[in-house]
Protein backbone atom coordinates (compact mmCIF):
# COMPACT_ATOMS: atom_id res chain seq x y z
CA UNK A 1 0.00 0.00 0.00
CA UNK A 2 1.32 3.48 -0.93
CA UNK A 3 2.33 5.60 2.04
CA UNK A 4 0.62 8.96 2.60
CA UNK A 5 3.17 11.62 3.53
CA UNK A 6 0.43 14.24 4.09
CA UNK A 7 -3.17 13.83 5.22
CA UNK A 8 -5.39 16.86 5.65
CA UNK A 9 -8.62 15.79 7.36
CA UNK A 10 -11.81 17.89 7.48
CA UNK A 11 -9.82 21.15 7.32
CA UNK A 12 -11.94 24.26 7.92
CA UNK A 13 -10.70 27.88 7.85
CA UNK A 14 -13.02 30.77 8.69
CA UNK A 15 -12.23 34.50 8.37
CA UNK A 16 -15.00 36.35 10.24
CA UNK A 17 -18.21 35.26 8.47
CA UNK A 18 -16.34 34.01 5.38
CA UNK A 19 -15.69 30.25 5.16
CA UNK A 20 -12.60 29.91 2.94
CA UNK A 21 -12.17 26.14 3.46
CA UNK A 22 -15.09 23.92 4.48
CA UNK A 23 -14.12 20.42 5.76
CA UNK A 24 -11.59 19.77 2.99
CA UNK A 25 -9.85 16.37 2.73
CA UNK A 26 -6.59 15.85 0.85
CA UNK A 27 -3.85 13.23 0.97
CA UNK A 28 -0.45 13.24 -0.73
CA UNK A 29 1.35 9.97 -1.46
CA UNK A 30 5.13 9.60 -1.39
CA UNK A 31 6.73 10.29 -4.80
CA UNK A 32 3.57 11.62 -6.49
CA UNK A 33 2.64 14.93 -8.07
CA UNK A 34 -0.81 15.72 -6.70
CA UNK A 35 -2.64 18.61 -8.36
CA UNK A 36 -4.95 20.86 -6.37
CA UNK A 37 -7.40 22.23 -8.93
CA UNK A 38 -9.93 24.99 -8.42
CA UNK A 39 -11.21 28.33 -9.63
CA UNK A 40 -9.61 31.59 -8.50
CA UNK A 41 -10.74 32.17 -4.93
CA UNK A 42 -11.81 28.52 -4.43
CA UNK A 43 -9.55 28.24 -1.36
CA UNK A 44 -6.50 26.43 -2.79
CA UNK A 45 -3.84 28.84 -1.53
CA UNK A 46 -5.58 29.18 1.86
CA UNK A 47 -5.44 25.39 2.29
CA UNK A 48 -1.75 25.25 1.37
CA UNK A 49 -0.93 28.25 3.57
CA UNK A 50 -2.11 26.08 6.49
CA UNK A 51 0.17 23.25 5.40
CA UNK A 52 3.13 25.64 5.07
CA UNK A 53 2.55 27.32 8.47
CA UNK A 54 1.38 30.75 7.26
CA UNK A 55 -2.16 30.15 8.63
CA UNK A 56 -3.63 27.82 11.23
CA UNK A 57 -6.85 25.82 10.65
CA UNK A 58 -10.03 26.83 12.49
CA UNK A 59 -10.71 23.07 12.81
CA UNK A 60 -9.51 19.76 11.36
CA UNK A 61 -6.33 17.71 11.56
CA UNK A 62 -3.04 17.64 9.63
CA UNK A 63 -1.02 14.40 9.64
CA UNK A 64 2.58 14.46 8.35
CA UNK A 65 4.29 11.08 7.81
CA UNK A 66 1.86 9.39 10.19
CA UNK A 67 2.11 11.97 12.99
CA UNK A 68 -0.68 14.41 13.89
CA UNK A 69 0.97 17.86 13.93
CA UNK A 70 0.27 21.51 14.65
CA UNK A 71 1.99 23.66 12.00
CA UNK A 72 1.98 27.11 13.61
CA UNK A 73 4.86 28.72 11.66
CA UNK A 74 6.82 28.36 8.39
CA UNK A 75 9.86 27.26 10.42
CA UNK A 76 7.78 24.41 11.92
CA UNK A 77 6.71 23.41 8.37
CA UNK A 78 10.36 23.54 7.27
CA UNK A 79 11.35 21.35 10.26
CA UNK A 80 8.72 18.82 9.08
CA UNK A 81 10.25 18.83 5.56
CA UNK A 82 7.55 20.99 3.94
CA UNK A 83 8.57 23.84 1.60
CA UNK A 84 6.39 26.19 -0.45
CA UNK A 85 7.30 27.85 -3.75
CA UNK A 86 5.00 30.90 -3.76
CA UNK A 87 3.27 32.37 -6.81
CA UNK A 88 4.84 35.77 -6.08
CA UNK A 89 8.49 35.13 -5.37
CA UNK A 90 9.91 35.94 -1.91
CA UNK A 91 13.34 37.10 -3.07
CA UNK A 92 15.57 40.08 -2.19
CA UNK A 93 16.48 41.54 -5.60
CA UNK A 94 19.67 43.27 -4.38
CA UNK A 95 21.08 39.98 -3.03
CA UNK A 96 22.84 37.28 -5.03
CA UNK A 97 21.22 33.93 -5.80
CA UNK A 98 23.30 32.24 -3.08
CA UNK A 99 22.51 34.94 -0.49
CA UNK A 100 18.77 34.49 -1.15
CA UNK A 101 19.00 30.71 -0.86
CA UNK A 102 20.84 30.74 2.50
CA UNK A 103 18.88 33.69 3.96
CA UNK A 104 17.59 32.69 7.40
CA UNK A 105 19.52 29.42 7.22
CA UNK A 106 23.06 30.75 7.03
CA UNK A 107 26.16 28.58 7.48
CA UNK A 108 28.88 30.13 9.58
CA UNK A 109 32.55 29.45 9.97
CA UNK A 110 33.26 30.89 13.39
CA UNK A 111 31.49 34.25 13.35
CA UNK A 112 31.57 34.82 9.58
CA UNK A 113 29.32 33.50 6.82
CA UNK A 114 30.78 30.50 5.00
CA UNK A 115 29.62 31.49 1.50
CA UNK A 116 32.21 29.24 -0.16
CA UNK A 117 30.59 26.16 1.38
CA UNK A 118 27.10 27.54 0.57
CA UNK A 119 28.09 28.03 -3.11
CA UNK A 120 29.37 24.46 -3.22
CA UNK A 121 26.15 23.02 -1.72
CA UNK A 122 23.94 25.13 -4.00
CA UNK A 123 25.91 24.01 -7.08
CA UNK A 124 25.56 20.35 -6.02
CA UNK A 125 21.80 20.74 -5.46
CA UNK A 126 21.31 22.58 -8.76
CA UNK A 127 23.16 19.85 -10.70
CA UNK A 128 21.33 17.01 -8.90
CA UNK A 129 17.85 18.37 -9.73
CA UNK A 130 18.55 20.09 -13.07
CA UNK A 131 18.02 23.59 -11.61
CA UNK A 132 20.52 25.69 -13.54
CA UNK A 133 21.46 28.86 -11.60
CA UNK A 134 24.53 31.02 -11.16
CA UNK A 135 25.01 31.36 -7.35
CA UNK A 136 26.92 34.65 -7.80
CA UNK A 137 24.36 36.40 -10.05
CA UNK A 138 22.21 39.16 -8.58
CA UNK A 139 18.51 38.21 -8.46
CA UNK A 140 17.61 41.56 -10.11
CA UNK A 141 19.61 40.50 -13.19
CA UNK A 142 18.17 37.02 -13.81
CA UNK A 143 15.04 35.92 -15.70
CA UNK A 144 11.72 35.09 -14.07
CA UNK A 145 12.27 31.38 -14.81
CA UNK A 146 15.68 31.52 -13.09
CA UNK A 147 14.11 33.31 -10.09
CA UNK A 148 11.68 30.44 -9.76
CA UNK A 149 14.55 27.94 -9.80
CA UNK A 150 16.08 29.94 -6.93
CA UNK A 151 12.81 29.61 -4.98
CA UNK A 152 12.82 25.83 -5.54
CA UNK A 153 16.47 25.60 -4.45
CA UNK A 154 15.61 27.58 -1.30
CA UNK A 155 13.17 24.87 -0.22
CA UNK A 156 15.56 22.02 -1.14
CA UNK A 157 18.44 23.72 0.69
CA UNK A 158 16.32 23.64 3.84
CA UNK A 159 15.82 19.89 3.42
CA UNK A 160 12.23 19.85 2.10
CA UNK A 161 10.98 16.53 0.75
CA UNK A 162 7.36 17.75 0.40
CA UNK A 163 7.12 20.70 -2.00
CA UNK A 164 4.07 22.90 -2.61
CA UNK A 165 4.05 24.82 -5.91
CA UNK A 166 1.52 27.69 -5.89
CA UNK A 167 0.51 28.56 -9.49
CA UNK A 168 4.13 28.08 -10.58
CA UNK A 169 3.63 28.81 -14.29
CA UNK A 170 1.63 32.05 -14.02
CA UNK A 171 4.63 34.23 -15.00
CA UNK A 172 6.62 31.78 -17.13
CA UNK A 173 7.11 31.60 -20.90
CA UNK A 174 6.08 28.36 -22.71
CA UNK A 175 9.73 27.19 -22.82
CA UNK A 176 10.17 27.86 -19.09
CA UNK A 177 6.92 25.96 -18.36
CA UNK A 178 8.23 22.89 -20.24
CA UNK A 179 11.47 23.13 -18.28
CA UNK A 180 9.61 23.39 -14.95
CA UNK A 181 7.53 20.28 -15.76
CA UNK A 182 10.72 18.30 -16.32
CA UNK A 183 12.21 19.66 -13.05
CA UNK A 184 9.10 18.51 -11.15
CA UNK A 185 9.36 15.01 -12.63
CA UNK A 186 13.08 14.90 -11.65
CA UNK A 187 12.19 15.88 -8.08
CA UNK A 188 9.71 13.01 -7.71
CA UNK A 189 12.22 10.55 -9.19
CA UNK A 190 14.52 11.60 -6.34
CA UNK A 191 11.80 10.72 -3.81
CA UNK A 192 10.22 14.15 -3.31
CA UNK A 193 6.42 14.54 -3.15
CA UNK A 194 4.73 17.55 -4.78
CA UNK A 195 1.43 19.38 -4.41
CA UNK A 196 0.79 21.52 -7.49
CA UNK A 197 -1.77 24.32 -7.06
CA UNK A 198 -3.08 25.20 -10.50
CA UNK A 199 -6.09 25.75 -12.70
CA UNK A 200 -4.34 24.88 -15.96
CA UNK A 201 -5.72 21.58 -17.18
CA UNK A 202 -3.00 20.92 -19.75
CA UNK A 203 -0.33 21.19 -17.04
CA UNK A 204 -2.20 18.74 -14.83
CA UNK A 205 -2.44 16.30 -17.73
CA UNK A 206 1.30 16.71 -18.42
CA UNK A 207 2.67 16.01 -14.92
CA UNK A 208 0.14 15.12 -12.22
CA UNK A 209 -0.69 11.60 -11.03
CA UNK A 210 -3.89 12.50 -9.14
CA UNK A 211 -5.97 15.63 -8.78
CA UNK A 212 -8.18 16.93 -5.97
CA UNK A 213 -10.82 19.40 -7.15
CA UNK A 214 -11.97 22.21 -4.82
CA UNK A 215 -15.03 24.33 -5.57
CA UNK A 216 -16.08 27.32 -3.44
CA UNK A 217 -14.09 26.09 -0.44
CA UNK A 218 -15.26 22.44 -0.50
CA UNK A 219 -13.38 19.37 -1.76
CA UNK A 220 -15.43 17.91 -4.62
CA UNK A 221 -13.50 14.78 -5.63
CA UNK A 222 -10.02 13.21 -5.93
CA UNK A 223 -9.43 11.33 -9.21
CA UNK A 224 -6.55 9.79 -11.16
CA UNK A 225 -5.58 12.20 -13.94
CA UNK A 226 -5.48 9.42 -16.54
CA UNK A 227 -9.10 8.51 -15.78
CA UNK A 228 -10.57 11.99 -16.46
CA UNK A 229 -10.94 14.20 -19.51
CA UNK A 230 -10.16 17.94 -19.45
CA UNK A 231 -13.87 18.62 -19.96
CA UNK A 232 -14.79 16.51 -16.90
CA UNK A 233 -12.18 18.23 -14.73
CA UNK A 234 -13.35 21.67 -15.91
CA UNK A 235 -16.95 20.79 -15.09
CA UNK A 236 -15.96 19.55 -11.60
CA UNK A 237 -14.03 22.76 -11.06
CA UNK A 238 -16.70 25.30 -12.04
CA UNK A 239 -19.88 23.24 -11.56
CA UNK A 240 -21.03 23.53 -15.19
CA UNK A 241 -19.78 22.64 -18.66
CA UNK A 242 -17.13 25.00 -20.04
CA UNK A 243 -16.34 25.92 -23.63
CA UNK A 244 -12.65 26.07 -24.61
CA UNK A 245 -13.33 28.25 -27.69
CA UNK A 246 -15.12 31.59 -27.84
CA UNK A 247 -18.20 31.84 -30.06
CA UNK A 248 -18.08 34.85 -32.39
CA UNK A 249 -19.50 36.13 -35.64
CA UNK A 250 -17.22 37.27 -38.47
CA UNK A 251 -15.89 40.75 -37.76
CA UNK A 252 -17.02 43.77 -39.74
CA UNK A 253 -14.16 46.26 -39.28
CA UNK A 254 -15.07 49.96 -39.41
CA UNK A 255 -12.96 53.12 -39.22
CA UNK A 256 -9.34 53.10 -38.02
CA UNK A 257 -9.34 53.84 -34.26
CA UNK A 258 -5.63 53.29 -33.49
CA UNK A 259 -2.95 54.12 -36.06
CA UNK A 260 0.75 53.62 -35.30
CA UNK A 261 3.27 54.96 -37.84
CA UNK A 262 7.03 54.28 -37.89
CA UNK A 263 7.15 54.07 -34.10
CA UNK A 264 10.50 53.91 -32.28
CA UNK A 265 10.48 53.45 -28.50
CA UNK A 266 13.52 52.91 -26.25
CA UNK A 267 13.64 50.45 -23.38
CA UNK A 268 15.03 51.43 -19.97
CA UNK A 269 18.70 51.32 -21.02
CA UNK A 270 18.11 53.70 -23.93
CA UNK A 271 18.28 50.96 -26.58
CA UNK A 272 15.40 50.82 -29.12
CA UNK A 273 12.86 48.12 -28.17
CA UNK A 274 10.24 49.10 -30.77
CA UNK A 275 11.80 49.70 -34.20
CA UNK A 276 9.96 51.54 -36.99
CA UNK A 277 6.70 49.74 -36.20
CA UNK A 278 3.45 50.50 -38.03
CA UNK A 279 0.04 48.98 -37.24
CA UNK A 280 -3.68 49.82 -37.46
CA UNK A 281 -6.60 48.62 -35.34
CA UNK A 282 -10.12 49.29 -36.61
CA UNK A 283 -13.45 49.54 -34.85
CA UNK A 284 -15.13 46.14 -34.59
CA UNK A 285 -11.98 43.99 -34.74
CA UNK A 286 -9.53 42.30 -32.37
CA UNK A 287 -5.89 42.56 -33.39
CA UNK A 288 -3.75 40.09 -31.46
CA UNK A 289 -0.04 40.64 -30.93
CA UNK A 290 1.88 37.37 -30.72
CA UNK A 291 5.53 37.20 -29.81
CA UNK A 292 8.13 35.84 -27.43
CA UNK A 293 8.40 37.88 -24.23
CA UNK A 294 10.89 40.74 -24.49
CA UNK A 295 10.43 41.60 -28.17
CA UNK A 296 9.04 45.09 -27.58
CA UNK A 297 5.44 44.26 -26.63
CA UNK A 298 5.63 45.97 -23.22
CA UNK A 299 7.27 49.12 -24.57
CA UNK A 300 4.74 49.32 -27.43
CA UNK A 301 1.74 49.19 -25.07
CA UNK A 302 3.39 51.64 -22.64
CA UNK A 303 3.94 54.09 -25.52
CA UNK A 304 0.30 53.83 -26.69
CA UNK A 305 -1.00 54.40 -23.12
CA UNK A 306 1.33 57.31 -22.30
CA UNK A 307 3.47 55.39 -19.82
CA UNK A 308 6.65 55.63 -21.90
CA UNK A 309 8.07 58.39 -24.11
CA UNK A 310 8.10 57.92 -27.86
CA UNK A 311 11.47 58.50 -29.51
CA UNK A 312 10.07 58.99 -33.02
CA UNK A 313 7.01 58.17 -35.08
CA UNK A 314 3.35 58.88 -34.38
CA UNK A 315 0.38 57.33 -32.60
CA UNK A 316 -3.13 58.58 -33.34
CA UNK A 317 -6.41 57.59 -31.72
CA UNK A 318 -9.55 58.47 -33.73
CA UNK A 319 -7.44 60.96 -35.69
CA UNK A 320 -5.97 62.72 -32.63
CA UNK A 321 -2.18 62.61 -32.30
CA UNK A 322 -1.51 61.29 -28.77
CA UNK A 323 2.26 60.83 -29.11
CA UNK A 324 3.07 63.42 -26.43
CA UNK A 325 -0.09 63.25 -24.30
CA UNK A 326 -0.25 62.19 -20.64
CA UNK A 327 -1.82 58.90 -19.56
CA UNK A 328 -4.95 60.62 -18.20
CA UNK A 329 -5.47 62.62 -21.42
CA UNK A 330 -5.16 59.36 -23.42
CA UNK A 331 -7.56 57.56 -21.05
CA UNK A 332 -10.07 60.39 -21.53
CA UNK A 333 -9.97 59.83 -25.29
CA UNK A 334 -11.98 56.68 -24.46
CA UNK A 335 -9.09 54.24 -24.04
CA UNK A 336 -9.25 51.29 -21.63
CA UNK A 337 -6.03 49.57 -20.55
CA UNK A 338 -5.63 46.23 -18.77
CA UNK A 339 -1.87 46.14 -17.98
CA UNK A 340 0.31 43.00 -18.16
CA UNK A 341 1.39 43.23 -14.51
CA UNK A 342 -1.74 43.63 -12.40
CA UNK A 343 0.21 44.19 -9.17
CA UNK A 344 2.68 46.75 -10.46
CA UNK A 345 0.46 48.71 -12.87
CA UNK A 346 -3.16 47.60 -12.44
CA UNK A 347 -3.86 47.97 -8.72
CA UNK A 348 -2.83 49.78 -5.56
CA UNK A 349 -2.70 46.64 -3.44
CA UNK A 350 -3.20 48.28 -0.03
CA UNK A 351 -6.28 50.22 -1.14
CA UNK A 352 -9.72 48.56 -0.98
CA UNK A 353 -11.07 46.85 -4.07
CA UNK A 354 -13.76 49.56 -4.26
CA UNK A 355 -11.10 52.30 -4.35
CA UNK A 356 -9.22 50.39 -7.06
CA UNK A 357 -12.35 50.05 -9.19
CA UNK A 358 -12.83 53.84 -8.86
CA UNK A 359 -9.24 54.69 -9.87
CA UNK A 360 -10.10 55.78 -13.42
CA UNK A 361 -13.24 57.78 -12.56
CA UNK A 362 -12.95 58.89 -8.90
CA UNK A 363 -12.55 62.55 -9.89
CA UNK A 364 -15.87 62.64 -11.77
CA UNK A 365 -19.50 62.65 -10.64
CA UNK A 366 -21.16 60.64 -9.16
CA UNK A 367 -18.06 59.23 -7.37
CA UNK A 368 -17.01 62.70 -6.21
CA UNK A 369 -18.33 66.27 -6.20
CA UNK A 370 -16.28 69.47 -5.84
CA UNK A 371 -13.20 67.39 -5.06
CA UNK A 372 -14.86 65.40 -2.24
CA UNK A 373 -15.12 61.62 -2.64
CA UNK A 374 -18.52 60.01 -2.12
CA UNK A 375 -17.60 56.66 -0.55
CA UNK A 376 -21.19 55.38 -0.52
CA UNK A 377 -21.33 55.76 -4.31
CA UNK A 378 -17.78 54.32 -4.75
CA UNK A 379 -18.63 51.23 -2.67
CA UNK A 380 -22.02 50.73 -4.37
CA UNK A 381 -20.38 51.01 -7.81
CA UNK A 382 -17.79 48.38 -6.82
CA UNK A 383 -20.50 46.03 -5.48
CA UNK A 384 -22.39 46.31 -8.76
CA UNK A 385 -19.28 45.52 -10.87
CA UNK A 386 -18.23 42.66 -8.56
CA UNK A 387 -21.65 41.07 -9.12
CA UNK A 388 -21.62 41.67 -12.89
CA UNK A 389 -18.05 40.39 -13.46
CA UNK A 390 -18.18 37.60 -10.84
CA UNK A 391 -15.37 39.06 -8.70
CA UNK A 392 -15.34 36.81 -5.64
CA UNK A 393 -14.15 37.85 -2.19
CA UNK A 394 -15.36 38.71 1.29
CA UNK A 395 -16.32 42.32 0.43
CA UNK A 396 -15.50 45.36 -1.72
CA UNK A 397 -13.95 46.91 1.42
CA UNK A 398 -11.16 44.30 1.58
CA UNK A 399 -7.71 45.48 0.38
CA UNK A 400 -6.98 44.43 -3.22
CA UNK A 401 -4.07 42.26 -2.05
CA UNK A 402 -6.61 40.11 -0.13
CA UNK A 403 -8.16 38.83 -3.41
CA UNK A 404 -6.84 35.94 -5.49
CA UNK A 405 -4.91 36.82 -8.65
CA UNK A 406 -7.80 35.88 -10.93
CA UNK A 407 -10.28 37.99 -8.99
CA UNK A 408 -7.86 40.92 -9.08
CA UNK A 409 -7.70 40.52 -12.87
CA UNK A 410 -11.49 40.38 -13.19
CA UNK A 411 -11.75 43.59 -11.14
CA UNK A 412 -9.33 45.43 -13.46
CA UNK A 413 -11.19 44.19 -16.55
CA UNK A 414 -14.49 45.24 -14.97
CA UNK A 415 -13.12 48.75 -14.30
CA UNK A 416 -11.84 49.18 -17.85
CA UNK A 417 -14.75 47.63 -19.80
CA UNK A 418 -17.42 49.40 -17.73
CA UNK A 419 -16.03 52.75 -18.95
CA UNK A 420 -17.19 51.71 -22.47
CA UNK A 421 -13.90 52.59 -24.22
CA UNK A 422 -13.61 52.98 -28.01
CA UNK A 423 -10.15 51.37 -27.84
CA UNK A 424 -9.54 48.54 -25.38
CA UNK A 425 -5.92 47.45 -24.88
CA UNK A 426 -5.51 44.19 -22.98
CA UNK A 427 -2.12 42.68 -22.09
CA UNK A 428 -2.07 39.05 -20.93
CA UNK A 429 -5.87 39.05 -20.40
CA UNK A 430 -6.13 35.65 -18.74
CA UNK A 431 -2.70 35.19 -17.13
CA UNK A 432 -3.27 33.27 -13.91
CA UNK A 433 -7.00 32.69 -14.49
CA UNK A 434 -8.97 29.44 -14.31
CA UNK A 435 -10.97 27.98 -17.21
CA UNK A 436 -14.28 29.46 -16.02
CA UNK A 437 -12.81 32.95 -15.71
CA UNK A 438 -10.92 32.58 -19.01
CA UNK A 439 -14.16 31.68 -20.80
CA UNK A 440 -15.92 34.71 -19.24
CA UNK A 441 -13.16 37.28 -19.94
CA UNK A 442 -12.68 36.15 -23.54
CA UNK A 443 -16.44 36.38 -24.05
CA UNK A 444 -16.40 39.97 -22.68
CA UNK A 445 -13.53 40.92 -25.00
CA UNK A 446 -15.42 39.55 -28.03
CA UNK A 447 -18.56 41.41 -26.85
CA UNK A 448 -16.59 44.68 -26.92
CA UNK A 449 -15.47 43.96 -30.49
CA UNK A 450 -19.03 42.98 -31.52
CA UNK A 451 -20.24 46.30 -30.05
CA UNK A 452 -17.95 48.10 -32.50
CA UNK A 453 -14.95 48.70 -30.25
CA UNK A 454 -11.34 48.41 -31.41
CA UNK A 455 -9.47 45.82 -29.33
CA UNK A 456 -5.71 45.24 -29.14
CA UNK A 457 -4.72 42.05 -27.29
CA UNK A 458 -1.16 41.06 -26.31
CA UNK A 459 -0.74 37.48 -25.12
CA UNK A 460 2.01 34.87 -24.87
CA UNK A 461 -0.69 32.15 -25.06
CA UNK A 462 -0.95 31.24 -28.74
CA UNK A 463 -4.25 29.40 -28.17
CA UNK A 464 -5.66 32.65 -26.81
CA UNK A 465 -4.33 34.73 -29.71
CA UNK A 466 -5.82 32.27 -32.23
CA UNK A 467 -9.15 32.15 -30.34
CA UNK A 468 -9.67 35.91 -29.92
CA UNK A 469 -8.04 37.60 -32.91
CA UNK A 470 -9.49 38.69 -36.24
CA UNK A 471 -5.93 39.51 -37.37
CA UNK A 472 -2.66 38.47 -35.74
CA UNK A 473 0.38 40.76 -35.84
CA UNK A 474 3.54 38.83 -34.94
CA UNK A 475 6.25 40.93 -33.31
CA UNK A 476 9.94 40.02 -33.39
CA UNK A 477 12.82 42.20 -32.23
CA UNK A 478 10.56 45.27 -32.05
CA UNK A 479 9.22 44.93 -35.58
CA UNK A 480 6.06 43.43 -37.08
CA UNK A 481 7.35 40.23 -38.68
CA UNK A 482 4.06 39.45 -40.40
CA UNK A 483 0.28 39.89 -40.13
CA UNK A 484 -1.78 36.73 -40.60
CA UNK A 485 -5.38 35.59 -40.37
CA UNK A 486 -6.06 33.10 -37.53
CA UNK A 487 -8.11 30.78 -39.75
CA UNK A 488 -5.22 30.56 -42.25
CA UNK A 489 -2.35 29.90 -39.85
CA UNK A 490 -1.36 27.66 -36.94
CA UNK A 491 0.95 27.62 -33.91
CA UNK A 492 3.89 26.28 -35.92
CA UNK A 493 3.73 29.14 -38.44
CA UNK A 494 3.31 31.68 -35.67
CA UNK A 495 6.34 30.15 -33.93
CA UNK A 496 8.45 30.57 -37.09
CA UNK A 497 7.46 34.25 -37.37
CA UNK A 498 8.02 34.80 -33.62
CA UNK A 499 11.57 33.49 -34.02
CA UNK A 500 12.25 35.93 -36.88
CA UNK A 501 11.63 33.50 -39.75
CA UNK A 502 9.36 33.91 -42.74
CA UNK A 503 6.52 31.70 -43.96
CA UNK A 504 6.14 31.01 -47.63
CA UNK A 505 2.33 30.95 -47.85
CA UNK A 506 1.83 34.55 -48.84
CA UNK A 507 -1.89 33.81 -49.09
CA UNK A 508 -2.13 33.72 -45.31
CA UNK A 509 -0.84 37.29 -45.01
CA UNK A 510 -3.17 40.27 -44.86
Amino acid sequence: MTQNVIEMREITKVFGDFVANDKINLNLQKGEIHALLGENGAGKSTLMNMLSGLLEPTSGEIVVKGQSVSIDSPSKASHLGIGMVHQHFMLVEAFTVAENIVLGNEMTSGISLDMKKAHQEITELSEKYGLAVNPKAKVADISVGAQQRVEILKTLYRGADILIFDEPTAVLTPAEITELMSIMKNLTKEGKSIILITHKLDEIRAVADRVTVIRRGKSIETVAVGDSTSEELAEMMVGRSVSFTTAKQASIPGDVVLAIENLVVDENRGVPAVKDLSLEVRAGEVVGIAGIDGNGQSELIQAITGLRKVKSGHITIKGTDITKLSSRKITELSVGHVPEDRHRDGLVLDMTLAENIALQTYYKEPLSKNGILNYNKINDYAKQLMAEFDVRGASELVAARGFSGGNQQKAIIAREIDRDPDLLIVSQPTRGLDVGAIEYIRKRIIEERTNGKAVLVVSFELDEILDLSDRIAVIHDGRIQGIVLPEMTNKQELGILMAGGVIEKEASHV
